[in-house]
């Protein structure tokens, strides 16, 4: 299926690993113009060259910004004044008690969460929009509709970006502009695995009984009883991207392995 994206400018904000890094790529090969982004100048010509590996025709750069802070977003919208494909995966999770997580810490995880897309998206928006095409995908999660009670900071964070996502749609109506999110579940990426791995260090068990664990204890919902690859999400987000997803807009996407047992 041509997604007729080739030549398209398209940023992945957070993209130098895991889901950020697997929807780039996805976007890399269907021909988009991929900008990656992170908060190190290391980790981003490192990825920059691992994705050129990966789609050797592609175009491909990457901006050193910190989008968590204001200061970031406007150092890299000044070197990439527009796009037509926005991803706002960036973010942030940290298990932790409710009656330990300090305000601090609350709002950091709205800052990088949160007002990062909001940031870039009032940036880019209304040169989509004079373009009459353009495409906004929130990386969300099924914790923005399951609080999960180990990281309700984070479950916030995850809920607040369906509220932006929903609203933007609604202001680029009748523009030729799509806004959706996208709720992926437990992603092998590999802060999620590196977390699995210390978890059952500390309990003396291998890392894939711990997954079971997890599964039957934290998500029992789940339907595919597994981490999920983030090329699997990958895919949904490429398609949500394309000339082909037009009529697709305001929606939460869900690729959470079934974890959410409502129907709507």
């Amino acid at each position: 299926m041509d997604l007729q994206i080739s030549g398209k400018r398209a940023l992945v904000s957070g993209s130098t690993r895991g889901i950020g890094f697997a929807i780039a790529a996805e976007l890399a090969r269907e021909g988009a113009k991929v900008t990656l982004n992170g908060r190190r100048p290391q980790d981003v010509e490192a990825a920059v060259e691992r994705l050129k590996g990966l789609a050797p025709q592609a175009e491909v750069d990457g901006i050193a910004a910190d989008l968590g802070t204001a200061y970031g977003v406007a150092a890299l919208s000044a070197q990439l004044p527009a796009v037509d494909i926005l991803v706002n995966n960036l973010g942030i999770f940290d298990p932790s008690p409710f009656d330990a997580i300090p305000d601090s810490e609350w709002l950091r995880f709205f800052e990088v969460n949160v007002m990062s897309g909001v940031r870039l998206s009032r940036h880019y928006l209304p040169g989509m929009k004079a373009n009459r095409w353009g495409r906004v995908v929130f990386i969300s999660s099924e914790s923005g509709i399951n609080t999960p009670g180990e990281m309700v900071h984070y479950g916030m964070s995850k809920s607040a970006q369906l509220a932006v996502s929903r609203g933007l749609a609604q202001d680029c109506a009748g523009t030729g502009v799509t806004v959706n999110a996208v709720l992926p579940g437990p992603t092998r990426s590999e802060g999620v695995a590196d977390f699995f791995g210390k978890l059952a260090a500390a309990e003396g068990i291998p890392l894939a009984e711990m997954e079971q664990r997890f599964f039957a204890e934290a998500r029992p919902t789940s339907l595919i009883k597994r981490m999920i690859d983030p090329a699997e999400v990958a895919a949904l987000v490429a398609y949500v991207c394309s000339g082909r997803a037009a009529a697709t807009t305001g929606a939460a996407l869900r690729v959470e392995g079934g974890i959410v047992s409502t129907i709507c």
